[in-house]
């Protein structure tokens, strides 16, 4: 069934604002997962970093049910006076909140590690298997729901990314600021009451956002409730034919492989390698400035001229070129890395600011082909797609950083351990070098929405609508 273009308000800066907020929202617990509960778990609670990434992995089992679940009851929900897809970000923000406080509880510390590694499983599947995934797929798959038009499609992305990188700021900034503490050998360490109360705090804010984005937005593309027979192999089949669909979950795993390789390091080398978490608050107020400011301007101005694909490609590149650089100079001073970190993070933005509007393109894409929408389908097995790149990143450092020998006791005093500080520094180098080269080979030889394609399949999608007004 084609989709029906409902009377409402234009397009507006509300609705661009409603979903920065979003966003805003979702990340005030995803990026304090992605950046600190690893730390917060080897360091504070004391658990070997394998254990800890091999079950952030393992959880990954669990999102391939819940994440592709809530895509068919989003998909077969009715849509309400609210839209079809607000209403569960509503329903879903305040359970959601709970559970991302949860996973930082501190007494958790003095409990036995048998129990430790329990409660840390069960807090994270709520948190991200159930409750995130709850409010972010309905959140993702709304942005069709919002416009028809791939330009304004892509502002919604830009703003998107924009929350994203507000998150990352206060996060970023504010975390380790109040979070760490100096021990009796002068080395900054995490501290557990103090993250519990940050956490509490950054759920309550998300939980905020989600209220602003559910105000603010506006669905006025309808989209009708799915009611036909559910036949999972048939959709099996749908979704592993669609090379765009595919083309975009691996793209999207290599990059939150490199990006959250990144952030997941952070809280290691400024703290411990360069001996200053202040620095760690620098850089994220550096690149997040140097990502709104460079890739919000420009990113959907350059998908409009060059298209999506195109520029994803190129700023792919960049971004590993910085980090081989940067692992062959290995910069001493803070500063140096900052800057290294920060040019990698507006270059890899060139894609992150897009692939909003790119993962609509897919959607559109598959509308084209099989004449219904799937939005909240493919969304979610898109989002699984993050939470799999999510986990190999966690995975990945907390297997490296066992590997080289770093644990609670090392942190204590990493001078004493040069062969450990020095594997840190490859390990913040590697990651997202080979994460972002993948990508740029993904996008170009298996993603195949080029601004060509693109453009005539919304050019097909308006003729399609307006035939059935």
């Amino acid at each position: 069934m084609a989709q029906k273009t409902l009377s409402k308000k234009p397009f507006g800066i509300a609705d661009k604002l409603g979903y920065m907020f979003g966003d805003f929202g979702n990340d005030f617990t995803f990026m304090l997962s992605s950046s600190f509960m690893m730390a917060y778990y080897t360091t504070v609670i004391g658990i070997e970093g394998a254990i800890v990434g091999l079950l952030m992995m393992a959880a990954r089992f669990v999102d391939a049910v819940t994440d592709v679940t809530m895509g068919q009851i989003v998909d077969r929900s009715k849509p309400t006076k609210d839209g079809k897809f607000k209403p569960w970000i509503r329903r879903c923000c305040i359970p959601l909140a709970i559970s991302a406080f949860l996973l930082f509880f501190a007494p958790v510390q003095n409990w036995p590690k048998t129990i430790q590694i329990v409660w840390m499983f069960v807090t994270y599947i709520l948190w991200g298997s159930i409750f995130y995934t709850s409010v972010n797929i309905p959140y993702g798959s709304m942005a069709s729901a919002i416009t028809a038009d791939p330009d304004e499609r892509s502002q919604l992305s830009t703003y998107r990314s924009m929350g994203a990188s507000l998150a990352q700021l206060v996060i970023g900034i504010g975390t380790p600021l109040i979070a760490y503490v100096t021990n009796a050998e002068g080395q900054s360490v995490l501290e557990g009451t103090r993250m519990m109360l940050i956490a509490g705090v950054y759920a309550i804010c998300g939980c905020l956002c989600h209220m602003l984005c559910f105000s603010l937005c506006t669905e006025r593309i309808e989209v009708p409730q799915n009611t036909s027979k559910l036949q999972v192999g048939k959709m099996l089949k749908s979704l592993v034919t669609n090379r765009a669909l595919l083309g975009i979950i691996l793209a999207a795993i290599c990059l939150l492989l490199g990006m959250l390789g990144m952030s997941g390091m952070a809280p290691y080398m400024f703290p411990y390698y360069y001996g200053s978490a202040a620095y760690q608050s620098i850089n994220t107020a550096v690149f997040c400035i140097l990502s709104m400011f460079i890739c919000g301007p420009l990113a959907a101005k350059f998908a409009k001229k060059w298209g999506k694909k195109e520029v994803s490609i190129a700023g792919s590149l960049l971004c590993a070129l910085i980090w081989i650089v940067c692992m062959i100079v290995r910069p001493q001073s803070a500063f140096a890395f900052v800057a290294f970190y920060s040019l990698s993070y507006a270059a890899l933005g060139f894609f992150n600011y897009n692939v909003w509007a790119m993962i609509t393109d897919v959607i559109d894409a598959a509308e084209v082909k099989n004449g219904h929408r799937d939005d909240g389908t493919i969304y979610s097995v898109y989002s699984f797609a993050r939470k799999i790149g999510q986990a190999l990143s966690s995975g990945f450092i907390g297997v490296f950083i066992s590997a080289i020998g770093f644990n609670a006791e090392v942190s204590n005093n990493l001078a004493a351990y040069p062969d450990v500080r020095e594997g840190l520094m490859n390990i913040s180098c590697l990651i997202p070098a080979i994460g972002m080269v993948i990508v740029a080979l993904v996008l170009a030889f298996v993603y195949p929405l080029n601004k060509k394609r693109v453009d005539s399949n919304a050019a097909e999608l308006k003729r399609r609508r307006e035939s059935k007004a």
